[in-house]
Order: structure tokens, then sequence, then C-alpha cells
């Protein structure tokens, strides 16, 4: 070859080397539209990025979704369920409330020593923690303190040029946003796009980890992301969660697939605080518990090594050191910063320099990197000019004095954020330890050197956790008919509705943002003050109010095009009426005259088939239920029951009725019922066996005295109940109850000739005064395993109804006011709901001061071998399971644990789990109990703040199903693979001294470990009909006739574990108030065990499903919060592929 044909060759292969390298990386930078700000934020952790973006699992053409999805738990160096057991909960140190002692010291002083040891580097963080409402509503915080925070945080951001800020809680900005000045506004953005102000985390709120169900939790973090990227044109990139009361596993997953590159959390157990100290482990990588698991849920998460996140317990590990660095000096404050901190001057800078410098040194001193995170500041701090001007001064007369010097103390100090730090970090060190679980329970030792388990916010003020979740419920289904309706309305060019629905988005907008602020550590936790929890409460329910108008809109718009809609007329009603927040909603009475039928609508938010227990109320016995297709549905008519004050007389209303049927309904589908007038249906009424209820044969319609009573005969016969114990039968179960007090003793499944204990069982734990409220939950230390009878004082006012039919037997016991629990169980045989057990508790605590100091709770004993000590499953927000181990050195306030849909207790053969409508706290005390608390009152404050006891309960509705399920025994071919940190030496734990600590014994043998426990089919089934169920609606007499048999939405279902967590309707990118012609599609595959309960089965493994009525456009697989876009190529539903246990978003775009 010649000279010149080589060098030719050469070029020709060159340029078509640049072509491809161009073409590869134009494709990679499609997902990088940052500005350079963020751009600079993605350095962190660059090979993980990098790999995270190569390996993101794509969508894959009409892949089949396994059908027994086999999980195993994930291999990580910590996981928190064997470490925390072996914890020393009455360390030495104890008194003093400060872990670091002797042996700390000693590393300290080691590693100053040592040559290779990297400089240390020291980033201060101003702060200001905002609390959405606690003491005082939102709104009074935003008026009085953080609307001026954020004026002056604009200004002095302007004045100091290298001082930088962060602010989290978006709720906050939306509401200075709205009324600040236009050149603000542009010099907030500035300042952001500069990356000296940076939005961390950027949801709604900072969303409680314990009680907020995962669809909230995606909700405000969706909200928040939104407002930030459409106002100020950034993605975060940095989680900051300082002041939830414990961390859970879920919102470390959730931020990691929402574009959060790093994290910093807070409040964990002061155990965990000096164990992750000592080993070094303050930064560490979160896993998800199973594996195999997507890669891209791994978050960096930063641990702050001491108690709160306050100058004081901040800047190292002696507090009043600390104190001196607090340079605040408000006129008219006195506080024991203010009185210490002296003003920095060129006499006192070398001293005070090098006191601070020692803080931040042994603060260093426990990472293997020596970066420190300082934060600087305080709950609503800098809400005066004064402080953003002392705060500075002092402290960049000490930062430039220090960095002059960096040579004599090997030491840097610079202002920044939280991105700064996992910067910095990434690039120092990159063996983070990976970790798996979560930080419940959190107790804290500062207060009074002695442990305070904060377990009690788990259960406090149920009404408030119950509304919260019939708002998502009410929410997410107006979601999802708002978005099809929309569309729909605009295709088929349909005005007037396009109009009315136009202006409905501000209230859906609304409803979310409600809903949102709601999910704030001190809101959905109940432990803001009494009016607080009232304005929060008016919130929810102008939500509920408005959500419910929004379906009726919807469905109004697509059932009834051709029908006019008339300002504040509606051809379809919800059948719930409530009449303010604080009341427990009322059914519509249907009425039904001679030859009339009455249609309603029941509708399925589900994208999977259902069985729904229908319950409506009627003006006549009768009546029969006749479907779609106008065939007979088996049914019953029960009795409504009138109860004088106290529950102490029941009788049976005469002109109200309950007809109850159990529906079968298509997957997202609007389905049509009739009532049918009949002119007799004696054969339905229910047969009802009772002692004490009224008696007489006729009974009075009216009980109001001054009128003069209607006598009517009842139709229901009333029978005796027969002494001894009572059994109800239906072709699957066989349940025994104690004929004295009402309450379940054994169950058989008929499948099985054993009789199961499974006994219920009220009671209570006394309180602790002064230890136990809002927050904490103490049992009275001198009544230690004496439990509380606290039904003794309503024995002479218990009654037990037993009602059976064609559909359902039910026994309901009444303890006077204060408890009405039901049982019942069903007898449709081909029925899936004939499987479980439904329970529900009435309970109202009276007004106080009756049952003060009262912890109630509801046991289930049974005899299912779950270990010694006890093992059981907690959800982790509605999203994953999160196996608990009784820890015997701590109290029963220490082994409860939070639960957002439910717990299960399992052996090799049987698993008993109880599923909830609402977030509670659980335990497992004992083997083979399972129990959950129900209400809580307290007289006093518990010293966290909060400053009132709970005494503002009221009437709560609690549902449950109890399922008792077979375990099938599957090989298990996990092999243990060593762990990176397992058998490493640690440089120092050599020596007497350090042994000293608690080192946790090495965890069981990985071989036999067992495979990942999650809910199987059936449970998640029934957990998602609890939590959403079906929404009932009636159709106005003169419209009735035009209504479809079923109005399906998909034509086709999704998989069977493939949640639709929402469809949620765009705001216009330039009108925001208006909605564009996009939605966010959350799915959540959740994923089940097939070794538990076979008797469930559901055919639909991939996704053959197309929406009807509305054309998509196009179809972009989409970061979780909807801001950055994957290349995935999803053309339709069918091209999307999930992993179990993920969540996906995608933005449809409908045409």
């Amino acid at each position: 070859m010649s000279p010149k044909t080589f060098a030719l060759s050469a070029i020709g292969l060159t340029i078509v080397l640049c072509v491809y390298y161009a073409s590869y990386t134009t494709d990679i930078r499609t997902n990088q539209t940052e500005d350079k700000a963020n751009e600079d934020s993605s350095e962190i952790a660059q090979p993980q990025r990098m790999f995270r973006l190569l390996q993101r699992p794509r969508a894959v053409a009409n892949k089949e979704f396994q059908v027994c999805p086999r999980l195993s738990p994930a291999e990580a160096d910590v996981s928190t369920v064997d470490v925390f057991k072996d914890f020393e909960f009455q360390p030495a140190w104890m008194k003093s409330k400060e872990y670091w002692d002797k042996s700390f010291e000693d590393r300290f002083e080691r590693q100053k020593m040592d040559a290779e040891r990297p400089p240390l580097k020291v980033i201060i963080v101003p702060h200001s923690h905002n609390d959405p409402g606690w003491l005082k509503t939102f709104e009074n915080y935003f008026h009085y303190a953080s609307r001026q925070i954020m004026n002056h945080m604009v200004a002095k951001l302007q004045q100091y040029k290298n001082l930088t800020f962060i602010w989290s809680e978006v709720a906050f900005l939306n509401a200075w946003w709205e009324e600040a000045h236009p050149s603000k506004q542009r010099a907030l953005r500035n300042l952001v796009n500069s990356g000296r102000l940076e939005i961390t985390t950027g949801g709604w709120v900072m969303t409680d980890e314990a009680n907020a169900h995962v669809y909230a939790m995606v909700d405000q973090l969706i909200e928040g992301h939104q407002w930030v990227w459409s106002n100020l044109g950034v993605k975060p990139v940095s989680g900051w969660s300082v002041d939830p009361f414990g961390h859970g596993s879920t919102q470390p997953y959730i931020l990691s697939q929402s574009g959060i590159k790093g994290t910093v959390i807070q409040r964990i157990h002061y155990a965990w605080k000096q164990w992750l100290a000592l080993k070094q482990y303050g930064d560490f990588r979160w896993i998800p518990s199973w594996s195999p698991a997507d890669p891209s849920g791994t978050l960096l998460t930063h641990n702050q090594p001491f108690d709160i996140y306050s100058i004081k317990h901040s800047c190292g590990p002696h507090p009043y050191i600390c104190l001196n660095f607090d340079f605040r000096k408000v006129s008219g404050e006195y506080t024991e910063y203010s009185i210490k901190a002296q003003t920095i001057t060129d006499k006192n800078i070398k001293e005070k320099s090098e006191l601070l410098l020692e803080q931040y040194a042994r603060t260093g001193s426990l990472f293997p990197h020596n970066v420190v995170l300082m934060p600087l500041g305080d709950d609503f701090r800098y809400n005066v000019a004064e402080e953003w001007d002392q705060q500075y001064t002092n402290y960049i007369k000490l930062i430039d004095y220090i960095n002059a010097n960096k040579d004599t103390y090997k030491a840097e100090v610079a202002f920044g954020t939280p991105r700064d730090y996992f910067r910095e970090i990434s690039k120092r060190y990159d063996q983070f330890p990976t970790l798996k679980g979560d930080f419940f329970v959190y107790s804290d030792i500062f207060s009074e050197g002695r442990p305070a388990y904060w377990s009690g916010y788990f259960t406090t003020r149920p009404f408030m956790k119950i509304l919260d979740r019939e708002l998502e419920n009410s929410l997410r289904g107006a979601e999802i008919l708002y978005t099809v309706a929309l569309n729909n309305a605009r295709q088929k060019k349909l005005l007037p509705y396009l109009k009315i629905l136009e202006r409905d988005y501000e209230k859906l907008v609304r409803a979310r943002r409600n809903l949102g602020l709601f999910q704030h550590h001190d809101a959905i936790t109940g432990t803001s003050k009494s009016f607080v929890m009232r304005d929060y409460g008016l919130k929810l329910f102008e939500g509920v109010r408005d959500t419910v108008s929004i379906q009726q809109n919807s469905l109004q718009s697509l059932l009834f095009p051709k029908i006019p809609m008339k300002p504040g007329e509606s051809v379809v009603l919800s059948d719930l009426e409530r009449d303010s927040y604080e009341k427990l909603p009322k059914k519509t009475p249907i009425s039904v005259a001679p030859k009339q039928v009455r249609k309603i609508l029941l509708y399925n938010s589900l994208a999977q088939p259902r069985e729904q227990l229908v319950q409506i109320r009627t003006n006549s016995s009768n009546v029969k239920i006749v479907d779609g297709d106008g065939s007979d549905v088996v049914f019953q008519i029960n009795p409504v029951w009138g109860t004088s004050e106290g529950n102490t007389k029941l009788w049976i209303a005469a002109d109200e009725f309950e007809v109850v049927f159990i529906a079968n309904l298509t997957e997202l589908s609007v389905t049509t019922y009739s009532l049918v007038y009949l002119e007799a249906s004696e054969e339905k009424l229910a047969t009802i066996y009772c002692n004490k209820c009224h008696r007489k044969a006729a009974v009075v319609t009216n009980t109001d005295s001054t009128i003069q009573n209607e006598i009517l005969k009842s139709k229901f016969q009333i029978k005796n109940i027969p002494a001894g114990d009572i059994q109800l039968e239906s072709h699957k179960l066989k349940i025994l109850f104690n004929g004295n007090t009402g309450f379940m003793k054994t169950v058989t499944r008929k499948h099985s000739p054993k009789i199961m204990q499974c006994a219920v069982q009220f009671a209570a734990y006394r309180s602790a005064q002064f230890h136990s409220g809002a927050y904490l939950f103490m049992p009275d230390p001198n009544e230690r395993g004496i439990e509380k009878d606290v039904l003794q004082q309503y024995k002479d006012q218990m009654s037990i109804i037993i009602t059976s039919g064609a559909v359902s037997s039910e026994i309901t016991v009444i303890y006077g006011p204060f408890l009405v629990h039901s049982v019942a169980i069903y007898h449709l045989e081909q029925s899936s709901l004939s499987n479980g057990i439904y329970v529900e508790n009435t309970i109202d605590f009276e007004n106080p001061p009756k049952n003060r100091e009262t912890e109630l709770f509801m046991r289930i004993i049974s005899d299912v071998q779950n270990g010694e000590p006890p093992e059981f499953y907690t959800d982790q927000n509605g999203f994953q399971m999160q196996k608990r181990v009784k820890v015997e050195k701590i109290g029963v306030e220490g082994n409860y644990f939070p639960i957002t849909t439910m717990t299960f207790i399992q052996d090799d053969n049987i698993r008993l789990s109880l599923l909830t409508d609402h977030a509670q706290g659980a335990a497992s005390w004992q083997p083979g109990f399972l129990e959950i608390m129900l209400d809580r009152r307290t007289l006093y404050d518990d010293s966290r703040g909060m400053g009132e006891g709970l005494v503002d309960n009221r009437k709560t509705i609690n549902k449950f199903w109890l399922l008792i399920e077979d375990v099938v025994h599957l090989k298990n071919d996990k092999k243990g693979h060593p762990k990176r940190f397992e058998n490493s030496d640690d440089p120092f734990e050599k020596g007497d001294v350090i042994r000293s600590f608690n080192v946790p014994t090495d965890p069981a043998d990985p071989a036999k470990q067992e495979s990942y426990s999650i809910p199987s089919l059936y449970a998640n089934q029934l957990s998602n009909g609890l939590n959403y169920p079906v929404g009932i609606f009636i159709l106005e007499r003169e419209h009735q006739d035009a209504v479809q048999k079923r109005f399906k939405l998909i034509d086709k279902p999704f998989p069977c574990d493939t949640h639709l967590l929402t469809l949620r309707t765009q705001p216009d990118s330039v009108y925001s108030q208006f909605p564009s012609s996009s939605a966010l599609l959350v799915l959540h595959r959740q994923g089940y065990d097939c070794a538990v309960s076979g008797n469930f089965t559901c055919s639909s493994s991939r996704f053959e499903s197309a929406f009807e009525h509305v054309r998509v456009k196009e179809i972009q697989a989409k970061a979780l919060t909807g801001i950055d876009t994957f290349a995935d190529n999803v053309l339709q539903l069918s091209d999307i592929y999930i992993e179990p246990m993920t969540l996906k978003t995608f933005n449809m775009t409908f045409v």
C-alpha cells in the first residue's frame, strides 16, 4: 500500500469513527438537557450515573410479565434488621446524652497523625426548616415567617456573593412566588441557576415516611418537581429529609427514580447514630430490599451524625461548644446561644477558629473521606435581616481565617449546598457500604437522658389518617376519569363540557396540593396542635368535595354527551353525603316507587377486574338487583339500625333498608346496575338474631315526641340467639365466636380439617403521663405487663346482633358507644371475597376525660408459630414489605412499627394477614400475636414541642380484611455470597477499648435465607379494593334510560400485579391554570408471592391494553416525576414492560 493510499484510508476511518461517536454522544445527551448548574451536579458519583444511563431497563415490545416473579432478599453490607437487634440500648454514655467518649477521641487523635488521610473539607449549609403547619397553620406560618425568610433570602444572597442557602418546601415557595414581584422572581431564578440556592428534594412538603401512602408520596413529589421545573427551569438533585421521625426505605427509592443523586437524613435511633459513627458508615448506598432490583433504585445517603439539625447539635459532638457558633442575636430574644455566642473579632478569631475546627475535625473523623456537611440553621430561622448579617459576617471571618491558614490547619471551609457535599465525597471515595432496611422505630435520648420511642404517631388521630386516604381514593379516581373525559371532549368537540372540565382543572390542582400538604411530617402524623389539625381537615374535606364533583362532571360528559350540562345540576350524583369534615359520611337513600326502576353506576378505578361488596340504601324492601345484561343478581336486604345515644337502645328503621350484593366489574370501567321494584321480596330479607334489640313488631318512624309517630309493621323477624358460643358458616369457612364477649375464637377452613385458633381481643395500654403523647408511645412503667380492660365499663351495655342472608353472615357486638365490632363472611361460593374475613370497628372515645391515658388496640391471638423472638412483616407505604423481629431488650413501645396497608405473621404452613384502610401502628409482641393500635388519648403533652395532649378524638370506622392463607414450600436455590465489608479489618477496631462497643453478631447463613416476603396476589387485590373502593353514583331518573350498560376506559386489563397508580393530567406549559393534552401514567408493579394463597389466579400476563374513547398520539418513558425523558421505544401500551416491585412513569400525549 502506498503512503498516499494509507493516509487516505486513515483519514476515512477517522471520519467514520467521528461520525459514529457524534451519533452516540448525541443519543446520550438527549437525556441531559440540563443547564450548567445541573450539569455540574451530575458529577456526583459519575461512574454510577453513567452505569444508570446505559443500563436503564428498556421497554420491550409486548414482553410477557413473569407469572410468578421470584424475588430474593437483596445482598447488602448492612441489614438493619440483623444489626439492630444486637445493639446495647442502655449504653454507659446515656446519661451524658453524647456517644462521643474516649474511644472516639483516641481514634480522632490517631487520625490526626495519619499523613495519608485527606485534608478536612467543611461545607457549611445555611438552611431554615419551615413546617407547613405545626404550632400554627400553613397560612399563619407563611404570613408571619416564611414569606419574610424568602424575601430576605433573595435580597441577602444577592448582597453576599459567596453565601449559599437551601429551600425544601415547594408549598411555601409557591405561595411566595404567586405574590412576588417579577423582579424578585427573576432574582430567585438566577440564584437557583447559579447553584448558590439549591432546591432540595423538591417535594410539595418534606413528607412523613411512616404513615404516608406511596400514591400521596409520589403525587406530592410530582407536584413539587413539576412546579420547580416549570417556574425555575431546574431539576432537584439532592434530597433533604432532616425532620421526619424515622426514615423508611420507600422514600430513597422514590427519590432515586426521580433524578435525585444523594439525600440527607437526620432522625434515627441513638444506637444507630453511635454504630454508624463507629463503623464510619455515615454515608452509604441505600438499596432496595429485594433482588433482582433496578440499579437506579439505589441512593447515596448521608446520615447527620448527631441528634438534630440545629446548630447546637450539628457542628460537632459537643453541643455546649457548638452554642458558641450560633450568632443570632435579636432584640427581645433570650436564648442559650444568644447568651453564649460572642461576635468574632481580630482578638478572638484564632481561638474561635481553632475551637470550631476541633469540632469540625471530630465530625470528619466519623467519615473515611474527611468531608463534613454542617447545617447552619433551625426551625424558621433567618426570618429577620439581622440574623443573615450576623451569621454571614461572623462565619465569613472564620472561613477566611481558616482558609488563609489551610496548610497549617490542613482544612478548608466554604459555604455550600448538599449538592456540593455529594460531589466532594464522590471525588474522594467510592467504597460506600450498601444498606437495606429502614430506620424505624426512631428513639431520641437527648431530651431526658433516657430512651423515648416515637411510635405513638403511627396511630395518633386516626380520623385524620382515614380522611387522608378517602381524599387519596377520590383524587385518584377523579384524575383517571378527568384525563379520559377531557381528551374525549376535545377530540369529539364537546365544547360545553370542555369548558366545564377546563374550569374543573383548578379544583383538581387544589385537591392535589391539599393532599400533598397533608403528607407533611407534622400533618398526617397527627402531631400538630388541635386547631391546626382542624385546618388540615377542612382542606382535606374541600379536596374530597371537589374531586367528587369532578368525577360527577367527567362521568356525565362521557355517558351523556348530548345532554346539556347546567351549572349546579348533575345527572350523576355520588351516593355519599358528608356534612362537614369531622362527621362520618352518610349514604343517600334511593327512592324506588311501585313499577319503577332506579339505576346506579359503579366506577371501578382499578385496571383489573374486581368483585366488590356494594351496599346501598333504599326507601323500600320491595326491590331486586339486576345487572346491565338484565340478569338477576344475588342480593340480600339488611335492616338499618337506629340507636339511642350511647347505643343503649336499638331499633329497626321502618322506612330505610340496606341492599347488599356483590358486583362483578370489568377493569377501569363504569357499570350500570338497576334497582327494580318488586311486589314482594320477603325471601331476600336477612334473618336477625338478637336478645337485647327492640322486639315489637311495630316500630316508630320518627322518635321526635312532638310529631305524631306513624306506626308501621316491621318486615324483619328478630329471633333469640341460643345460649353458648356462636358459629358463622359459609361454603369455605366456619368461625366460632365466644357467646359471652361476641369476639372470634377459632377459624376452620373447610379444605383443611384443622381448627385454627384466631381469637380477637380488645384491650389498652395505660399511657405513661408526660411520656406518651402525640409523638411518643410509652405504657405506664408502674403497670408494665398489665393491660387495661377498656370494655369492663361497657359490659352492661353489651349487645350482639347476627344478620344472615344469601350474600353474607355478619356478627356485630356493641359495647355502648365505645366499640362496635363486626365480622362478616360471604356465601357466594364462586366469589373470591368468600376466602376472606371482613372486620370493621367503630371506635368512639366519647368526650374527655373519659378513657384518658388509653392506647387502645385490637389483638389477634393465633397458633401461627412465627418464632421466638416473634417475627412479623409490615408494609412500608403500600409499596414494599419489611421484616420485623421483636427486640427483647426494649419494651413494647420500641417494637411497634408503622403499617400503611397490611401486616402479616407466618410459619412454614400458614400466613395470617391483616389488611387495613389507613395508617396505624402494629406489633407482634408474643408468638402468634398480631396487634394493631386503633386510637389513643393522652391528656398530657410528651415534651416534643406540640404543647398539648391528645383529647380531640373523633368517632372513626376502621376497616380490615383478615386472611388465612396456605404457604406452599418452594425450593430455594439461593447461594450465599460474602459481603464486601464482612471480614474487612477496621484499623480502629483493635484493642480492648473499641471492643466495648456493640459490634453486631454475624448475620444468619445466607444459604438458609428465605425468599423475599411479599403479599399474595389475592392479598394485593383485596388491599387495592380496600384502599380504592368502588365509586357508587345515582342516576337522575329522567336520564337513566340513555345510559349504557357498561362504559370501558380500556379494552383489556393490565397485567395481574401492575397497579395503575395514577393517570395525571399535566398543566399547560404556558398557562399552568389550564390542562394540557398530556398526562403522566404512573404504574406500580406490586409483585406477588406465588407460594401463598394459590386459590386466586389471574390470566393477564402482558400489556395488551389500549384506551377506549381517546386516541393516544405519543408515549414517552420518563423519570418518576415526569421531568427527565428516557430513550425507550414506547409506541403503545403493549410496549411497556416493568420489573417486579418497581414504579415507572410514562408521559401520554393525546391527539
